[in-house]
This record gives structure tokens, sequence and C-alpha cells, in this order.
């Protein structure tokens, strides 16, 4: 037996994305069996907590559902709406991990600069494991150093591997 004129459905929000998650914001909802409707759905709770394996935010949207036309374990869409403030540069850059630099200063990049190094302080968006995204500190003509070395600092002398630039072979 299920509960079905009140459903909760419960959603893994991005980190980045967490101030979006903010409770009793309307989050509209949209599903493939209803394609030309909208329902609207509200966030109860969430867990104000980053899960450390997941990277995301824990959230519960309750929908009214008195007509039953929802049926419990459907796969739907939230829409959250980022406040303003939150917003980030439509320009965000994908890069490999293995080109990040942890470093006590902060996240930084190798990029090359005509015959050298220049490490760049950059701050990530979503990490996708393999690759990461840039949200700010890259701009999409920069030569990023593949696999860098640890003692890699500005200034250091580079040459560009001709038949390895661009990835294409």
């Amino acid at each position: 037996m299920a509960a079905v004129n009140r459903l909760r459905i419960f959603v893994s929000v991005p980190e980045i994305d967490s101030a979006a998650a903010q409770n009793g914001a309307k989050a509209p909802l949209t599903l493939d069996e209803f394609l030309e409707e909208t329902f609207q759905g509200t966030i109860v709770r969430n867990s104000d907590a980053i899960d450390l394996n997941s990277r995301t935010l824990n959230v519960e949207v309750d929908i009214d559902n008195h007509g039953g036309r929802i049926k419990p374990g459907a796969y739907v869409f939230v829409h959250l709406k980022l406040p303003d403030n939150a917003k980030k540069a439509t320009s965000s850059l994908i890069i490999p991990a293995n080109t990040l630099l942890f470093r006590s200063e902060g996240l930084s990049v190798g990029v090359v600069h005509g015959d050298h190094a220049e490490l760049e302080p950059i701050t990530i968006g979503r990490d996708y494991g393999s690759t990461v995204e840039v949200i700010n500190g890259l701009k999409p003509t920069d030569q990023v150093i593949v696999n860098p070395s640890d003692s890699l600092t500005t200034g250091t002398p580079v040459r560009i591997n001709a038949s390895k630039a661009g990835g294409s072979k």
C-alpha cells in the first residue's frame, strides 16, 4: 500500500548549485510521461550538509498528487532556480584532472606563455572524475600543461611537443 496524495521526491543537488535548495522554494517538475505539463513542487527540507562521497546536497521536494496522476517511483526532472548572485559565468571550461596542481596557495594549473610556464590560480565547479569544470582563472585560448611536474614553477622553460599539441595524435 502506498500513500499517493502527496509524493516526496529526493534530489541530489550538486554542491555548486546548493544555493538553489532553500526550504520553501518552488521546484517545478516535469515528466517524460506528461510532455506538455509542469507540476509544482516545494522544497520542504534539505540535509544542510554536503555528502562527502557524491559532493551533493540531499533535498526533499513534496508535490501535491491528489489526482494520483504521478505514480510512486516515477522518474521526474526537478528544475531549481539559482539565485542571481549564485549564477556562474556561462564560459566555463572542462580540463583533464591530471592538469591540476595542489599547492599551499590553492589550486592552480600550468599554462604555456611563449616559451615558459605560468602558474594560474583557478576555481573549479563540478568534478567529473577524470575531468573538472573550471569556472574562473582560464581563457579558452590558454594552453594547459598536462601531467605537470610537482616542481613546476612560474618561469620554468617549456617546449611544446608538436606531434601531441592539440590532442589530435
